[in-house]
């Protein structure tokens, strides 16, 4: 098989990793493709595509992620949501998964993370199995073939998944790794199959590296109206609040779904690629991503299907709610060509409330938005992390605290000083529950949530009559053409009003009682917004 190009002078064994079997360096899709068929790691599926599942992990370990406490990055890393390794256990894990390794074939992909090449990251993963090596060279963007000529990795990830860690001798916490070094510039990943640990690794990676250029990481998608990048639009979310699906808009530019940075330049996609969700994925609610899933060499996770139709089953969770589909960014007809945008006009905060208590859409003040920003409630859904079964509430900073190495607020001020500097408008997305919670009520239907962004991105909700919210005091709208006039006020879909308050002032408390951490680190105006 192909060897793939590679810099002659940065080879694994130039790196110190010596004793491998065969390596196969930058392969291409169809390469990866026939490897992790001839070795069984998959069944081909429609199209082309790869079925693959992911064993015993379908989701992320964010409890297994650790961060090497070396005197140089020690003092800026949030050690309350990160957890620690000592650097000499770390320097036994990597002893002890390269002894493991000698003599096995593995496959490396040399890519990068950031579309603006001003500040793009330069990444080199090693992996045990082929399909990931597929996968994460679907979700990283891929330097032109002469450039791999004299590509040198800035970091070095080593995906091993047989490898099982020993929580006495190498400092963790079980069996399943994520061990990041910022001074040795190394992740390793052992005791997991779940490939999204490869791409939520790099997106931790930058989300400590780039505040120190004042370049804020975000979790968000992307896009922006055709033909005018100034135009640009990005939806702050955790997993299944939709990132994906509603930055997918066929009437705007796909600049990417899940992670991007902002910069003096503007935005840019980190990614080269998507990592979708596909339960209920249907041709009439989301056309583009379905339409991936019978496409050349997309990779589909942890999906049931007809083993002689190789049909896939959108509808059976049986092995995970989390079933998940990454393709390149080049397979959605309406994706950027460059994947990078102007500064944000429009701030969308996607939640999930499991609760039923919040209204399909709000509008926010700058310290609003930060006072939810830094808060990041929403619901973790069922089999994006392990142990997750069922929608579960939960506040999540910046929208995105398993990823976040630095504390809040040092995220939390870059985007308040962005938002000041460059006039964003900011906006409040339910898109979990209404007429009751989760179990009661319904979902927010996607027809009306679309409705909604669309008359806030064109600059017409704007214009709409608002309403202060009693609980959290932003402003609704409160008729917008083309949705449902009951649904904007969340209390009139409840069968029971008195319930709802009791269930508002529940969230209320909530809110209150998990931002009082934030309190000495905020500015008076989000101070005031935290207290009405």
């Amino acid at each position: 098989m192909d060897q793939g190009r590679v810099n002659p002078q940065m080879t694994l064994e130039t790196q110190g990793i010596t004793g491998l079997g065969q390596v196969y360096y930058n392969q291409t899709e169809a390469d990866l493709m026939q490897t992790a068929l001839v070795n069984g790691e998959g069944s081909m599926g429609k199209g082309g595509t790869l079925l693959v599942t992911t064993g015993k992990y379908t989701g992320r370990s964010p409890k297994d992620k650790h961060v090497v406490a070396t005197p140089s990055v020690e003092p800026h890393i949030w050690w309350d949501n990160n957890a620690r390794m000592e650097p000499e256990n770390f320097d036994i894990l990597y002893a002890d998964m390269l002894e493991h390794m000698k003599g096995g074939s593995y496959y490396v992909q040399d890519l990068y993370g950031g579309a603006d090449p001003a500040h793009r990251l330069d990444v080199r993963l090693v992996t045990e199995l082929a399909w990931h090596s597929l996968f994460i060279r679907h979700v990283l963007r891929r330097p032109d073939r002469e450039e791999l000529d004299t590509f040198t990795p800035d970091f070095t990830i080593i995906n091993c998944p047989t490898f099982k860690a020993d929580p006495v001798r190498h400092g963790c916490r079980t069996d399943t790794i994520i061990a990041m070094n910022f001074d040795k510039k190394l992740i390793l990943i052992g005791g997991t199959e779940y490939a999204g640990e490869n791409k939520k690794s790099v997106f931790t990676l930058l989300n400590y590296l780039l505040p120190e250029k004042g370049i804020m990481p975000m979790h968000c998608s992307a896009n922006h109206a055709p033909g005018n990048p100034v135009d640009t639009a990005i939806f702050f979310g955790l997993s299944g609040t939709g990132k994906t699906t509603l930055s997918s808009d066929p009437a705007r530019v796909l600049i990417g779904d899940d992670e991007h940075g902002w910069s003096d330049r503007g935005s840019f996609n980190f990614e080269g690629g998507c990592y979708a969700k596909t339960i209920n994925l249907s041709p009439e609610a989301e056309p583009d991503i379905y339409a991936t899933t019978t496409m050349f060499s997309t990779v589909i996770e942890n999906m049931i299907f007809d083993p002689e139709t190789r049909e896939v089953d959108y509808t059976d969770d049986s092995l995970t709610a989390n079933m998940r589909c990454a393709y390149p960014m080049e397979f959605i007809s309406n994706a950027s060509p460059t994947a990078l945008g102007g500064h944000p006009k429009n701030i969308i905060m996607l939640t999930c409330d499991a609760f039923g208590v919040l209204p399909p859409i709000a509008r926010l003040t700058p310290a609003q938005a930060m006072y939810h920003f830094l808060s990041g409630f929403t619901s973790k859904v069922a089999g994006t992390e392990r142990g997750v079964t069922e929608p579960e509430p939960t506040f999540s900073t910046c929208f995105g605290a398993p990823f976040m190495a630095r504390r809040p607020e040092v995220y939390g001020k870059l985007l308040q000083e962005k938002i000041a500097k460059h006039g964003a408008s900011c906006w409040l997305v339910n898109t979990g529950w209404t007429g009751g919670a989760y179990g009661t009520g319904s979902r927010m239907p996607i027809k009306a949530t679309r409705a909604l962004l669309t008359a806030a991105l064109d600059g017409t909700l704007a214009e709409a009559t608002f309403r202060k919210d009693p609980n959290f005091g932003f402003e609704v709208p409160v008729t917008v053409e083309g949705v449902d006039t009951r649904l904007l006020d969340p209390r009139a879909t409840w069968g029971d009003g008195k319930a709802y308050d009791a269930q508002a002032q529940k969230l209320v408390e909530m809110f209150a009682e998990n931002f009082a951490k934030y309190v000495p680190y905020i500015d008076d105006d989000v101070r005031a917004a935290a207290i009405g």
